[in-house]
Order: C-alpha cells, then sequence, then structure tokens
C-alpha cells in the first residue's frame, strides 16, 4: 500500500521509500523506514498530513506515490 492511499486517523508503518532521495529528504523530517506516525489529514488532491512526537508534517501527493507502508 502507498502512503497516498492512506486515510484519515489510520496508524502507519513505512516499511520502504523507494527514492534515494526522497529517502534522505525524509529522514530529515524524522520519516524512516521502520517509523511509526499517524495520518493527520488527507487533502483531496493535495498533501498528506502525518503527525509523529508532536509535530505534523504535509507529505506531497507525488512523494507520497514513492513511499510503501503497512497499516496498524
Amino acid at each position: 500500500m502507498k502512503l497516498s492511499d492512506a486515510k484519515r486517523g489510520q496508524s502507519i508503518l513505512i516499511k520502504k521509500i523507494n527514492d534515494a532521495n526522497i529517502k534522505i529528504q525524509a529522514i530529515r523530517l524524522g520519516l524512516y523506514e521502520g517509523a511509526k506516525v499517524n495520518c493527520s489529514a488527507k487533502i483531496p488532491f493535495g498533501p498528506v498530513v502525518l503527525s509523529s512526537r508532536m509535530q505534523e508534517i504535509a507529505i506531497g501527493r507525488n512523494l507520497a506515490e514513492n513511499i510503501e507502508i503497512e497499516l496498524m
């Protein structure tokens, strides 16, 4: 399942980040393979908003297509 398929309120485990450049950017934001996050919002045709450790991060839809997740 891809991050772009996540729904609001779901708990998510990041399984794999397919693009090396995206992986580097994600690590800087605290998102890495094995991280547990929550989908706090999903804007129609826009970003997916993730919350983790008292912060929220908006991930653009194109980036979200390259991140594989598993629901918890």
